[in-house]
């Protein structure tokens, strides 16, 4: 074919004189790849028009064979035609979307280097038009492959004017939520890697509408792979715009992300794609979330009211509770968290607990119990915060007490014994009536580890009691308490026995010859005497030392 093209340059040489004389090479052309002579390069321009339609209708032929040369030809007569192929971009362009979902790869990998040739040749004005224009009224893979491709193949500088377009086109909501597909959220990400690898710092006027492309293709449920390498891409577009880290892509768009996620945050349903993108956000920023934390709650405030849609309570509690177990790693990292602690425990906390027939409903009180644990558990709160909580939620911990879930059940057990502990000296009596029975039933629970965890609650019950007068407003209590736990110091399981043990020796310091003579009745009927004798020595042992 060279030798033709040479031929027919001579034949033809006062024609294409000036062509000859004053041609100049593309400022862009592919690298490792020589341009071929003009004779070629003109004889397949002049006959162009005529071998297209047949060789776009040969790559959608059935049989692999000849779909695989036509695109192999596809790619020879672009690179001779060059810029003349512009004419020809909507058959082209129709062909590959088609050629690229083709089953056979070497189809598809030809025709992808074709498209890049687009690129190449063509003035973005007329092919980015044609192939944004086409996506946005039916999103599909191909049409995005084709895309990357056209962006692969284009120079920088003439990419430049175009980077807004084609940025809010890729952020649209019907583009980049179109579908949770994983090849779709795949192409899209291909398609920003590419322009990040062309355009380099001219990026930073998109990086906004890239890192939304990004958060959504993260917030869909797929593969760890694909969720590395758009964290790998999010430091690309943050090391163009010398920036230090991904993290420093979400500082610099913490709020227009937050703005952007929660547009519509007030009819949001469990399967709305922002609750996804709200969680890739919150989650993946780090500290950065602490930045936007009056956005945040808002948005928590509106979507969990008893009114909303139950699964979309239960992933909002499930988002919180991960927060809360870092918080001065996340929520709290600017120290503002506590500024919205009512907020958190009136708005959110306290409606969700109420009792409601139903299993999702009892899973959603099983959620908020554990938020409410991390935020205690986190140790982010002074005695006093711990002591409004406490004011706020004891009814409802107590109800807690007793329902069907076992995480439930632990968890607020657990919060009980925080109470006790931080500011249970400051309980009245008829606090104390109305708790310590609903934690000495958990004594009798199926699971060990809210017996167990019940047990503590009772050791720190006892602390609470050491002042005289409320000793004695309630020696009938001590006195019902030292029997039912000596009934528990019998328990098959020797952990239960030992975490028993310790709330008799803590409790034996209130009315210790009441609790000796409740031991003398009890003991014979112990299958061991040996916890019996533990305690007695106990409450011996410091009049021994005494004398």
């Amino acid at each position: 074919f060279p030798e033709t093209g040479l031929q027919w340059e001579k034949e033809n040489e006062d024609d294409l004189k000036d062509k000859i004389d004053f041609s100049v090479a593309p400022s862009h052309y592919p690298k490792g790849v020589t341009r071929p002579g003009l004779g070629c390069r003109e004889l397949v321009s002049r006959n162009l028009s005529k071998i297209l339609p047949g060789l776009c209708h040969d790559i959608t032929d059935w049989v692999e064979s000849t779909r695989i040369k036509a695109s192999q030809l596809l790619y020879t007569l672009l690179l001779h035609a060059e810029d003349h192929i512009t004419q020809h971009m909507e058959l082209l362009l129709r062909t590959l979307y088609r050629a690229c979902m083709d089953e056979e790869s070497e189809v598809v990998r030809n025709c992808v280097k074709a498209a890049e040739l687009i690129g190449t040749f063509v003035n973005p004005k007329v092919s980015l038009r044609l192939i944004t224009s086409a996506f946005e009224k039916t999103p599909v893979p191909s049409y995005v492959m084709i895309l990357t491709a056209v962006i692969r193949g284009s120079p920088k500088e003439i990419l430049k004017p175009h980077l807004t377009d084609l940025g809010n086109a890729l952020s649209k909501a019907e583009i980049c939520r179109r579908s949770e597909e994983v090849f779709y959220k795949e192409q899209l990400l291909c398609c920003v890697q590419a322009l990040i690898e062309v355009c380099q710092e001219d990026c930073k006027e998109i990086s906004l509408q890239l890192t939304k492309v990004l958060v959504t293709v993260m917030a869909i449920p797929c593969s760890q792979h694909l969720k590395e390498k758009v964290e790998e891409t999010m430091c690309s577009l943050a090391e163009v715009q010398q920036l230090d880290g991904f993290l420093y892509l979400y500082k610099q768009h913490i709020i227009q992300l937050m703005e952007w996620v929660s547009v519509s945050h007030n009819c949001w349903t469990c399967y709305s794609p922002e609750l996804l993108q709200l969680d890739v956000i919150a989650t993946h920023s780090g500290p950065v979330i602490g930045e936007a934390l009056h956005d945040f709650i808002l948005i928590l405030k509106t979507c969990l009211q008893p009114n909303k849609d139950p699964q979309m309570r239960l992933k909002l509690f499930t988002l919180l509770s991960q927060l809360l177990q870092k918080a001065n790693e996340t929520v709290n990292s600017q120290g503002q968290f506590l500024s919205y602690l009512e907020t958190v425990i009136k708005d959110m906390l306290a409606p969700n607990l109420q009792w409601h027939a139903g299993r999702t409903a009892a899973a959603i009180r099983t959620t908020a119990v554990s938020c409410l644990w991390a935020l205690i558990h986190c140790e982010m709160l002074s005695p006093k915060e711990i002591l409004e909580v406490e004011g706020m939620l004891m009814p409802q911990m107590i109800a807690s007490l007793d329902e069907d879930s076992k995480m439930a059940r632990l968890m607020a057990c657990r919060i009980v014994d925080v109470f006790f502990k931080v500011c249970g000296r400051q309980f009245d009596s008829d606090k104390l009536i109305k708790t310590y029975p609903e934690v000495l039933k958990r004594l009798d629970d199926a699971s060990p580890d809210v017996r167990l965890a019940a047990a503590h609650t009772l050791t720190n019950c006892f602390k609470c009691l050491k002042d005289n007068d409320m000793k004695s407003l309630m020696q009938n209590n001590i006195r019902f308490l030292y029997q039912e736990l000596l009934v528990h110091l019998d328990d098959q399981d020797q952990n239960i026995q030992n975490a028993v043990l310790e709330a008799l020796k803590e409790g034996s310091i209130l009315y210790p010859e009441m609790l000796v003579r409740e031991i003398e009745v009890v003991v014979h009927k112990h299958r061991t005497p040996v916890y019996c004798n533990q305690l007695l020595h106990h409450i011996q042992s410091p009049k021994e030392s005494v004398l």
